[in-house]
C-alpha cells in the first residue's frame, strides 16, 4: 500500500442518492481534501486510489506507468457489476498497440470528415423536429428527438442499417445499466457483439464508406483481429449513442431550468459552440468513475506513492470542477473563454469521436432553439425522474411544451 504513515480512510462510494444534476458530495469532499483519495465501490474486490484534482487526473491518464492492459484478470473495485467494454476492446490496451488500433478508424472521425456530415445531421434533426411538432405538445423531447438523433448519428457513421437501430438502442441501454443485473448486461454485450461480427463479414464482402468497412479492411490487411474489431465497434456504438443521448438531454434540462442562459442563446446564436463546451465541462455526466488503471511500478502522485500493482481511477467529472483550474467552477459561464475541460478524457484514451459529439450536440440545440424558441418544461423540475443505478447520468424523460 501507500508509503504514507497517515493514509486517507477508505471511503465506500455509492451514488444512488445523488439528485438530478447535483454535483456528487463525495466528489466535492475529495476535491476539498486535495491529493488522492481511497475508495471502495459496490462491485469487485479491495479498494483503489482515485485522482480528482485536475493536474493529478492528467498525470494518471497520461503516464505510461498506469496501465489499462494490466486490468486483465483483475477483479478491481468498481461501480458496475461488469466491465462495460468487451474483453478485446481498445480500452483494455496500452500504447503503442493501442495507438495502432485507433489509427484504423481515425480518418472517419476527423474534424473535416465530421463537418462534411453536418448537413446530413441537420436534415435528420429537421425531420425529427417536424414529427415532434406534428405530435403536438406536450411531448417527451428525449423520445422524439435526443434519443433517435443520437442513434442516427453514430449508427450512420458506423454503417448500421436504419432497420436495426431499434435493436441497437435496446442493447446499448442494457450494456450501461447496473439495474438489470450483471447477467442481462453481459447478454446484451454478447448480442451486440454478434451483430457487429455479422456486419463486419458483410462489409468485408461488400465494403462501403463507413467505419465498419474501414475496420474490415484493416482486418483483411492483418492490422486488426476480428475480436478487436467487434470489441472496438461495440465500444464506439455504445459510447456514441449514450454519451450524446444523455449529455444532450442534460443540456436541454439545464437550459430550461436556467432561463437566463436559454434567453442568451436565443439572442446570441453564435455563442452556441462555446456554450456547448461550457455545458460539457459543467455536466456531471457519469456516476463515480470510468475504467481504472494499474500502476506498473511505484509512482509518486503529489504526496502519495502509488505502489506497483495498485489500482487507480481518475475522475474527469471532478477535475472539471477543480477551482485551481476553473474560476467559479460550480457556475455555468458561457463567457468562459479558457476552458480546457476533460469531458472527452485525456491522454491515449481520449475519446475517439469528440468532433462527432460536439457537432451532434450543436445541431440538436440549434434545432430546438430555432424551431421552438418558447420551449419550456411541461412539468415542474421536481417532477422530472432521473435514472437510478446507472453509469451515465440523465433524466428518464423530459416532458416539454412550447
Amino acid at each position: 500500500m501507500s508509503s504514507q504513515t497517515d493514509e486517507p480512510p477508505v471511503r465506500f462510494w455509492s451514488v444512488d442518492e445523488v439528485e438530478a444534476l447535483d454535483f456528487d458530495p463525495a466528489m466535492q469532499e475529495m476535491l476539498d481534501d486535495g491529493g488522492l483519495a481511497r475508495i471502495r465501490m459496490p462491485h469487485g474486490e479491495g479498494d483503489a486510489w482515485v485522482a480528482t484534482k485536475y493536474e493529478d487526473v492528467r498525470l494518471v491518464t497520461n503516464d505510461p506507468r498506469f496501465s489499462r492492459a494490466a486490468l486483465a484478470g483483475r477483479d478491481i473495485t468498481r461501480m458496475a457489476p461488469h466491465f462495460i467494454p468487451l474483453d478485446d476492446a481498445v480500452g483494455f490496451t496500452d500504447p503503442p498497440y493501442h495507438t495502432g488500433l485507433r489509427k484504423t478508424v481515425a480518418s472517419m472521425f476527423s474534424r473535416r470528415r465530421i463537418e462534411e456530415l453536418r448537413p446530413r445531421a441537420e436534415k435528420i434533426a429537421e425531420d425529427l423536429l417536424d414529427a415532434m411538432e406534428q405530435a403536438g405538445a406536450p411531448v417527451n423531447v428525449m423520445e422524439h428527438f435526443t434519443t433517435p438523433f443520437s442513434v442516427a448519428g453514430i449508427s450512420e457513421l458506423m454503417g448500421v442499417p436504419q432497420e436495426d437501430w431499434s435493436r441497437i438502442i435496446g442493447w446499448t441501454l442494457l450494456v450501461i445499466s447496473s439495474a438489470q443485473g450483471r447477467r442481462r448486461s453481459e447478454q446484451a454485450k454478447e448480442e451486440i457483439g454478434a451483430y457487429f461480427d455479422a456486419l463486419a463479414t458483410q462489409r468485408m464482402a461488400e465494403p462501403r464508406d463507413d467505419v465498419v468497412s474501414h475496420m474490415a479492411a484493416a482486418e483483411k490487411e492483418g492490422r486488426l483481429s476480428r475480436q478487436e474489431l467487434v470489441a472496438f465497434a461495440v465500444l464506439m456504438e455504445v459510447s456514441g449513442i449514450n454519451s450524446v443521448r444523455f449529455n444532450s438531454a442534460n443540456m436541454v434540462y439545464l437550459l430550461l431550468t436556467h432561463p437566463e442562459h436559454h434567453a442568451r442563446l436565443l439572442a446570441e446564436p453564435d455563442l452556441l459552440p462555446q456554450a456547448v463546451e461550457e455545458l460539457l465541462r459543467y455536466i456531471p455526466h457519469r456516476n463515480a468513475v470510468g475504467m481504472g488503471r494499474i500502476a506498473t511500478e511505484d509512482v509518486q502522485v503529489g504526496k502519495v506513492t502509488i505502489r506497483r500493482g495498485e489500482p487507480v481511477y481518475a475522475s474527469y467529472v471532478a477535475a472539471n470542477r477543480d477551482p485551481e483550474k476553473f474560476e467559479d467552477p460550480h457556475s455555468i459561464d458561457f463567457d468562459r473563454s479558457f476552458n480546457p475541460h476533460l469531458a472527452f478524457g485525456n491522454g491515449p484514451h481520449y475519446c475517439a469521436g469528440p468532433w462527432l459529439a460536439r457537432m451532434e450536440m450543436q445541431v440538436m440545440l440549434r434545432g430546438l432553439l430555432d424551431r421552438f424558441p418558447g420551449l419550456r418544461l411541461a412539468v415542474p423540475p421536481s417532477e422530472i425522474r432521473w435514472r437510478r443505478g446507472e453509469l451515465i447520468r440523465g433524466p428518464e424523460a423530459i416532458p416539454v411544451t412550447w
